[in-house]
């Protein structure tokens, strides 16, 4: 396998670790895939792994099996690695999908994921990820312990 076939499985395998992590409820997890990253929440509102981490803790809500009752589905990815293959970007769109017992199974929020990596001591590591590209907002009352202002949703910037 080629050195940038081995790039685009890792940084695959990146985004789907994070949607793994954030539907089993493990926001530590999560946070720490962005360790060496700076993450896009609003208009120059960028902030680190930890202050994600405690974002996630304080708004999303979890459910008796410590979940969020939630899948992550990261569709139509687009990697392109630097040709000094030490950097890359990609971009991807992910759907939300919630279940609850008074919540039947739907989508909750859709949107694009556009990231940055690099090689950080040989492994693969973010470097940014901007939040901010919301398209389509459900029923996220099951989900948010806060509501998403209508103006950030609509616009994008949620």
């Amino acid at each position: 396998m080629g050195s940038r076939r081995k790039a685009e499985a890792a940084i695959t395998a990146l985004l789907y670790r994070y949607a793994e992590h954030m539907d089993h409820g493990n926001f530590a997890g999560a946070a720490e895939l962005f360790r060496h990253a700076r993450i896009k929440l609003g208009e120059g509102n960028w902030v680190d792994a930890d202050t994600v981490h405690k974002i996630w803790e304080a708004s999303v809500r979890r459910y008796e099996d410590g979940t969020p009752r939630t899948k992550h589905v990261t569709t139509n990815v687009i990697i392109e690695v630097a040709p000094d293959g030490r950097t890359a970007t990609a971009r991807s769109y992910y759907t939300v999908l919630q279940q609850t017992a008074v919540l039947p199974l739907q989508p909750i929020i859709a949107g694009r994921y556009h990231d940055r990596f690099a090689r950080v001591h040989g492994l693969w590591r973010w470097t940014e990820r901007d939040y901010t590209l919301v398209d389509l907002v459900g029923d996220l009352s099951h989900h948010l312990l806060m509501t998403l202002p209508r103006e950030a949703a609509a616009s994008g910037a949620g």
